[in-house]
């Protein structure tokens, strides 16, 4: 342990710990922007300066050991001077039209500038700016680019994708997508992790708010929207609402006062998922000379956009089920199509993900199964749904709870879960339990699918065979275990891939909050709705029964294998071999 003083405060810590970390343990707070704990501690913007009695210099505090018996003063007249030249000069080369930027009121450095009360551009302005494409779902804005490394650092540290770079030195340094690519020629999983953990707005999700305004204000339209399980977790924090009032039934509320004509939930979708993939499952299992293992889930499309650029030849072993908000978008426009009577290119579906590379996923050629539109028109991110609430004046603290629609309303506890890492793993477990058994096991039989690691792993006995079962979650986890099989060194039958870490919770769609990391809490949040579900099993959802037994008659069978499962070969990544080949 080691001695020190903080603004005249004693302080007691471990060795090696920051100044930074040691400053927070006695409630003290000094402003940073390029920090990440544990990913980006590099201490090149130069906020975080403090002035330790007896040094010439003033040193960055992220990534400054304490030492015994020293002094430390973290907001001196010498310090406040310093700190507030850097953002000065942070300033000079950033586009400050704050009010123009999506990340207006929720951004670090807006924050940092206005507590210093820095009023006016003390320095030249040099704002850098570069062309970007507007159709890719990523979109990066230099001229906010604030180069703190922390996208950087994310994709390379966390995700091991390497698609950002930096160039440059001093004030010609930029940051911009590696080895001289565009981002559309690149690997891009578009995560969105970089954007998450973006201190400014120099990345964002490309905004189709506008898109679903027009439509909302097209009569001829009959609007669709769904709300994947995850957006219940995180839509009400822009709000600061209290979890009790921040329900599913406000949330509804809230996505009605809009105007879409219909609101449905994706957990329909999602247990229809279950039934599918589950099946697949049970009948891969018992052709097994014939297919590879394991199987991958496939509901994730960073997830399914990795394994296509970066191990190609596995993509035959992705389930060929799709995700929960492509079989949604395939059945609004056939089976609730004919039950309300309508034309289905009348609809207009939407989609809120907490994820930015759905707006990937309803863009690939081919899902259109249901009448040749794309079966998934828009898809909207969590932070999007939230800026349509706000731009209606909505409060959605003073909204009475509604209800979903039907009958693509319904879901059970299993289909909530989804939006957790293991979740979609659990899920299928207990269907596949009974598919395969015809009794239900316990909903809560699988434990070791559940928790923040990582990668589990665990073996289950499934109608008197084993199978072996992984969850990963996390693009540089997913190359480890995608790694370690190739290898021979691990064998599955069943592998669930979520791109993000902690699953959809912690996805690259959902609020930002300077660097905290979500996943674990807004996961725990759907497991609780799980547990309190009256139905947990896919299997028991009634619409879902009712929908097979009107529509597709079975798992498998020929309408589903046409409207509910898709080819994974039917598409290219930029930097796969056959589109090299054919280059």
């Amino acid at each position: 342990m080691v001695k020190l003083t903080i603004d005249n405060l004693p302080v007691k810590v471990k060795e090696g710990t920051t100044i930074l970390k040691a400053a927070e343990t006695v409630g003290i707070h000094i402003p940073t922007l390029c920090y990440l704990e544990g990913i980006n501690e590099i201490g090149a913007c130069r906020v975080c300066i403090v002035e330790i009695e007896g040094k010439r210099q003033l040193e960055a505090s992220c990534n400054t050991a304490v030492e015994e018996g020293m002094v430390v003063y973290t907001n001196s007249p010498r310090v406040r001077k310093a700190r507030k030249t850097v953002v000065e000069l942070i300033l000079s080369q950033h586009d400050c039209l704050c009010a123009t930027c999506v990340r207006s009121g929720n951004c670090e450095l807006q924050t940092v500038a206005n507590d210093l009360g820095i009023l006016q551009q003390t320095y030249r302005r040099e704002v850098k700016d570069a062309a970007w494409p507007k159709s890719f779902p990523l979109v990066r804005d230099m001229a906010k680019c604030i180069k703190c490394m922390r996208c950087v650092q994310v994709c390379d540290k966390i995700q091991d994708m390497h698609i950002w770079d930096i160039e440059g030195t001093g004030s010609r340094t930029n940051i911009d997508v590696s080895h001289n690519r565009s981002i559309k020629d690149s690997d891009c999983t578009i995560c969105g992790q970089c954007i998450t953990h973006c201190p400014t707005g120099a990345l964002r999700e490309r905004d189709d708010t506008a898109v679903v305004l027009e439509a909302l204000a097209d009569p001829d339209k009959i609007t669709v929207i769904q709300v994947a399980p995850a957006v219940r977790t995180a839509w009400a924090e822009y709000w600061n609402i209290d979890k009790k009032k921040a329900t599913p039934g406000r949330m509804v509320s809230a996505i009605r006062k809009l105007g879409f004509d219909y609101v449905f939930d994706t957990n329909f979708s999602a247990d229809l998922t279950i039934m599918e993939e589950g099946s697949e499952l049970l009948a891969r299992l018992a052709k097994r000379g014939v297919y590879k293992f394991p199987m991958f889930t496939s509901c994730c499309p960073g997830w399914v956009r990795f394994l296509k650029s970066q191990y190609p030849d596995m993509t035959g072993q992705l389930s060929t089920a799709k995700s929960p908000q492509q079989m949604f978008g395939a059945v609004a426009k056939s089976y609730f199509a004919e039950k309300i009577g309508v034309d289905p290119r009348k609809i207009f579906c939407v989609s809120v993900m907490p994820c930015t590379a759905k707006k990937h996923e309803c863009a690939i050629p081919g899902m259109n199964d249901a009448c040749g539109d794309p079966d998934v028109d828009i898809s909207l991110t969590t932070r999007e749904l939230v800026r349509l609430i706000r731009a209606d004046h909505i409060r959605p603290e003073e909204l009475k709870e509604d209800q979903f629609d039907s009958p693509l309303g319904s879901g059970t506890g299993a289909a909530v879960i989804f939006g957790t890492t293991g979740g979609v793993m659990e899920a299928a477990l207990r269907s596949a339990v009974f598919l395969a058994t015809g009794e239900n096991p316990s909903p809560d039989a699988f434990p070791e699918m559940r928790g923040m690691d990582g990668w589990k792993e665990a073996t289950y006995e499934v109608a008197g065979k084993k199978l072996r079962c992984a969850v990963v979650s996390g693009l540089g986890n997913t190359r480890k275990i995608v790694e370690a099989i190739r290898r021979g060194e691990v064998e599955y039958e069943f592998v669930e891939i979520m791109a993000c870490p902690g699953g959809c919770a912690g996805g690259g769609g959902q609020p930002i909050h300077g660097g905290r990391e979500l996943a674990e809490t807004r996961g725990g949040y759907l497991r609780e709705l799980d547990e309190k579900s009256e139905l947990r099993f896919s299997h028991e959802n009634p619409d879902v029964i009712r929908m097979y037994e009107e529509y597709f008659q079975k798992p498998l069978g020929h309408k589903s294998h046409k409207l509910l499962h898709t080819d994974h070969d039917a598409w290219e990544m930029p930097r796969s071999p056959r589109v090299a080949n054919r280059e």
